[in-house]
């Protein structure tokens, strides 16, 4: 399966890709050196560190090319038309708590439920898209857990490359 992303998202992949090589590696690679001058490499914790650091940094950009070399690259244009849909802020009322709640859709990279990012391809996001103001969406999280909601407004929003990439 290859992950749906915007543009904006692979430039802030290679620009990451860029950074962890050209200017953390460097300083990671000689924080090893160091430390693998203070002696015993058995006992020596600032060595293991060094190493542990170094390591992630080395998987963090073998998972980011991998991002990007099999991202399938889509593009959000013509998607002001009322319905939600990639980027959209969306206002919704859950039937059940009579609570209301504002999220936006983005890509899986950029997902944040404590910020309110709610991916795509989430319950919730898959269950939204295409959805207008006004309108009563079930939400199906497992077979066993199905709430209800109304839509109560829809904002189009743009891919503005403000919302950070998620860590993993």
């Amino acid at each position: 399966m290859y992950d749906e992303l915007t543009q904006v998202d692979i430039d802030k992949m290679n620009e990451e890709i860029t950074y962890r090589k050209t200017v953390l590696r460097p300083k990671l690679i000689e924080d090893v050196q160091t430390a693998r001058g203070f002696g015993d490499l058995s006992e020596n914790f600032e060595y293991k560190c060094a190493k542990r650091d170094k390591n992630r940094n080395d998987s963090r950009i073998r998972y980011l090319e991998r991002m990007v070399a099999t991202a399938k690259v889509i593009d959000n244009s013509g998607a002001d038309d009322g319905a939600v849909a990639l980027f959209s802020k969306v206002t919704l009322l859950n039937e059940k708590l009579q609570k209301e709640q504002t999220i936006r859709i983005v890509t899986t990279l950029r997902q944040n439920a404590l910020k309110g990012l709610i991916s795509k391809e989430s319950p919730v996001g898959r269950a939204l898209l295409g959805h207008r103001a006004g309108d009563r969406v079930e939400i199906s999280v497992n077979p066993e857990m199905k709430y209800t909601v109304v839509i109560r407004s829809v904002e189009p929003g743009e891919d503005d490359a403000s919302l950070d990439i998620s860590a993993y």
